[in-house]
């Protein structure tokens, strides 16, 4: 699995927006300078963010972005399927097996797993989890949730 600049650049703010959070609004010019992406890029991550209820905007003097919720509330997973970055390891689509006869490859169950670790992985690491740059990030597993992980059998 590749991940996007889109995933990784959201990722990168939001962090931003987690660790300098005072109770006031971010401006995205300032997150954009601290982290090196494009103000452009950022405004319309920010958009797909929003939309997705992950952040708050405020218009005017002083205006800027806030986390709609919690650091400890938001997973990394809700971030990156915010902007429609996928996580998936197969090369399937949901209507398609990877075959050029629409059939699943013998390998797809492998990927098709793999895909479900790695978001039950981002799904239990909040913002606050990596803003506080916790040292246990490979073990971290605290949801308040579980989700079940299903194998399909061919």
């Amino acid at each position: 699995m590749k991940l996007s600049t889109k995933g990784r650049y959201a990722v990168m703010a939001m962090v931003d927006l987690c660790k300098s959070s005072t109770g006031r609004p971010i401006a995205l010019a300032d997150i954009a300078e601290r982290q090196e992406i494009s103000l452009s890029y950022l405004e319309q991550l920010f958009g797909k963010l929003r939309r997705a209820e992950l952040v708050k905007s405020v218009r005017g003097p002083g205006g800027g972005y806030l986390l709609a919720r919690g650091a400890n509330e938001i997973c990394i997973s809700d971030v990156i399927l915010a902007v429609d970055e996928p996580i998936s390891t197969t090369r399937c689509t949901e209507a398609e097996g990877c075959r050029s006869d629409n059939a699943r490859c013998l390998t797809h169950n492998l990927w098709e797993a793999l895909s479900d670790q790695i978001y039950m992985y981002l799904d239990s690491v909040t913002l606050e989890d990596v803003a506080e740059r916790r040292d246990n990030l490979a073990r971290v597993g605290h949801k308040n949730h579980e989700r079940s992980v299903t194998i399909a059998a061919e």
